[in-house]
């Protein structure tokens, strides 16, 4: 059996700056004892969502986040041929299905949720033929009847499968994430540096003074990143409503995601397109552990990338031969110094190793 699904990543960023704190600057972290840079969980799982891989490997089975479903509704029966009026009462009967309304967006003729909901294809269509029929002259039910009918705890949606949703007014209709990812820390002892640029006005006149026309900082680091995700396939199958091809599809679209995309944050400043530059897959029924305590201590030397791989494999090892009698885990490894694997055979891997679930 192979319920459990690890992905371990280790990825290098050049000088960027991709995920910010609240003072613009990368975020980090203190780990070992040293101070390391980071890349939040919520950043690496936006980043994947919106990857160019999964929206073309999972088009149709994505969902959608957002407080301004009943703005889309109102503009579809608009589109119709629903008057302005009407399309806005029924868009908001059925926008309340998916949060509490916002009454200053109201005050501005706006129909939006106070919190970010996310919502699947299904529900969306099934939203928007309600709001259909309402403005057909078929009176909509109860709030609490229109939930039962919109809302689902399963579904095709592969994104709220993989990492959940809550609905504070509908606690029944949440669904427990089926994916797990790590925040990336950088495997080694890491900085932020500062970077002073100015920029030029260039209608300025030679006669005028020298200086330029704009000047800032811009903080910015660089590292080896571990990234590590684990999935329940299980989980994901039943919240797939037990769509096991889906599920084997969504969990190689989900590794080639992790190793290609990057949040986007200052990425026209950096240009940090990056892929990983090592990847292991295991499956198995065993409890999952991330090995993020290889790097305790942190890595140090001229090859900060091999010693990474190194100290990954070496503690994978330890952990089976101190804890398990069966040997390793079934495990692909994609390793660009090696020249060893491929993204392609870590996706069949997986695509089996889920349908053998």
């Amino acid at each position: 059996m192979n319920r459990f699904i690890q992905l371990h990543y280790l990825t290098v960023y050049p000088l960027s700056n991709p995920n910010r704190d609240d003072q613009g600057r990368p975020k980090s972290a203190t780990y070992g004892g040293v101070p390391r840079l980071r890349i939040s969980s919520q950043s690496l799982k936006r980043a994947t969502r919106l990857s160019d891989t999964m929206q073309n490997d999972l088009r149709g089975n994505l969902g959608e986040r957002t407080q301004r479903i009943g703005e889309a509704i109102k503009q579809g029966l608009i589109e119709g041929g629903a008057t302005g009026e009407a399309a806005h009462e029924a868009a908001k009967k059925i926008a309340d299905v998916f949060g509490k309304l916002d009454a200053k967006a109201e005050e501005k003729k706006q129909i939006r949720t106070r919190q970010l909901a996310f919502i699947s294809p299904d529900e969306k269509k099934m939203a928007f033929d309600l709001a259909k029929k309402e403005i057909d002259g078929e009176p909509l039910p109860s709030n609490a009847e229109l939930k039962k009918l919109v809302l689902r705890n399963a579904d095709g949606a592969v994104d709220i499968a993989m990492f959940g949703r809550m609905l504070a007014d509908d606690p029944d209709s949440n669904r427990e994430a089926a994916v797990q990812v790590s925040h990336g820390i950088t495997t080694h002892r890491a900085l932020v540096e500062d970077d002073f640029y100015t920029a030029v006005d260039d209608l300025k006149r030679p006669s005028e003074d020298a200086g330029a026309g704009f000047v800032g900082e811009a903080g910015f680091g660089s590292g080896v990143f571990y990234i590590y995700a684990c999935i329940d396939t299980a989980l994901l199958k039943e919240n797939l409503e037990g769509d096991l091809h889906l599920a084997a599809r969504a969990t190689a679209a989900l590794a080639e995601a992790l190793a290609t995309a990057t949040p986007s944050g200052k990425r026209n400043s950096f240009a940090h397109q990056t892929y990983a530059s090592f990847v292991m897959a295991e499956s198995g029924d065993r409890q999952p552990r991330s090995l993020a305590g290889a790097f305790l201590k942190p890595v140090t030397g001229d090859d900060l990338l091999k010693t990474s791989v190194e100290r990954l494999i070496e503690t994978s090892r330890a952990i089976d031969e101190a804890y398990f009698d069966d040997g390793p885990l079934r495990t692909k490894i994609m390793n660009l110094q090696q020249g060893e694997g491929s993204i392609a055979e870590i996706k069949t891997f997986l695509i089996n190793s889920v349908r053998d679930a």
